[in-house]
């Protein structure tokens, strides 16, 4: 009896020990990811601080008054797309949506609110170079959490390699066209009036175009995707 008592005891000691080991890697992972936010939160913080620096209060004057966005830009939220690749001064100038795979359906209300209470002449639909969203619908994404698979749902393309570059950025371009379709379909009567133009473009940090990494390729205006066609659209300047 004693000695069951004393490989009890012995055991419950490494059980002890165990918790104990378990609880202190855990404050260590804790404490590392706390150290991780503190380095990330002192880098937002200090890039606004120079940002108030060099933006004094005349460059407010417009924006307090309110907002006369130039145009609404549906984008995907992949963090490697940032509005200072096509937009220097951004501020008051881009009525900003951001959903996985830059669509119409995700954003509807957002973008009905640009093109129909800030009536911004303009509605752009930017895909991007590998893009995750395009990736995951060409898979089978039955399994993940049903917020983002309702995103995905919406999502319509044709591949299912998602392995075969070529493939994922011939999609990354129908769905561009696609969301450009359907915003044709809602805004028809402002298209109609000639109060909008509804554009699909790529940002290719790639180079998959070969016009060079970071270039914005058009692909579609309001519903036109020939090229030679797009290079002699009216709203184009010359020369682009």
């Amino acid at each position: 009896m004693k000695r069951i008592n004393r490989i009890k005891l012995a055991l419950s000691v490494v059980a002890v020990c165990l918790m104990a080991g378990t609880a202190m890697a855990d404050a260590g992972h804790i404490g590392e990811e706390q150290a991780q936010v503190r380095a990330i939160m002192s880098n937002l913080l200090g890039d606004n601080a120079d940002y108030v620096k060099t933006h004094k209060a005349y460059n407010w004057a417009q924006q307090i008054k309110g907002q006369q966005p130039r145009a609404t830009v549906v984008s995907c939220a992949d963090s490697r797309v940032q509005t200072p690749a096509f937009d220097k001064t951004p501020e008051g100038d881009l009525f900003m949506v951001r959903n996985i795979g830059n669509q119409l359906a995700t954003g509807e209300g957002s973008v009905e609110f640009g093109v129909r209470y800030l009536h911004t002449p303009l509605l752009m639909f930017v895909g991007h170079s590998s893009c995750g969203a395009i990736k995951a619908a060409m898979g089978d994404y039955s399994s993940i959490e049903a917020p983002i698979k309702r995103e995905l749902d919406t999502i319509k393309i044709p591949g299912k390699n998602a392995n075969d570059d070529k493939e994922v950025q011939a999609n990354v371009e129908v769905n561009v066209n696609n969301q450009v379709k359907s915003a044709m379909l809602k805004f028809a009567p402002e298209i109609k009036a000639g109060k909008l133009a509804v554009v699909g473009a790529v940002y290719d940090f790639r180079n998959d175009y070969k016009q060079g990494n970071g270039r914005l390729v058009l692909v579609n205006i309001n519903g036109e995707t020939d090229q030679a066609k797009i290079k002699q659209s009216s709203i184009l300047p010359y020369g682009k």
